[in-house]
């Protein structure tokens, strides 16, 4: 399983109405310091088509996804209609993190851990029965 794939199944666990940052998502992929391979899977497409890409921010709590999305507004857009909250600053949109921030437990470091498991089992099966 490698990043992307990991990255993939962690950014279908933000929760709808909250927001996660880049550095956030890397650290629950296990690999801390890779917040930047986050912002280039996105950008890139790497970890699929049906992951919420538009509840990822920078870790100040700017929108810095317009590479990835259609319109230049189109993140802010998707985030309100969420219900949350997007607001214009000398330094571009920006949402509270104390607010909107995913406050992710222990549990769901648990539950996405499990996952990780799960998938490289399936591929583990997958490589043995082709070979």
């Amino acid at each position: 399983m490698n990043f992307y794939d990991k990255m993939a199944i962690v950014c279908r666990h933000i929760p709808k109405g909250t927001v996660a940052t880049y550095g956030q998502i890397a650290l629950l992929c296990q690999k801390p310091k890779n917040s930047r391979q986050v912002g280039y899977g996105l950008r890139e497409n790497l970890a699929g088509d049906q992951i919420p890409a538009h509840r990822i921010v920078n870790s100040q709590g700017y929108l810095s996804g317009a590479g990835y999305f259609e319109t230049w507004d189109l993140q802010k857009r998707f985030l309100e209609a969420e219900g949350v909250e997007v607001v214009r600053t000398e330094k571009g949109w920006k949402v509270d993190l104390k607010r909107f921030g995913w406050k992710n437990t222990l549990d769901d470091a648990m539950m996405i851990e499990a996952e990780f498991r799960k998938q490289e089992a399936k591929e583990d099966a997958e490589s043995w029965n082709a070979g």
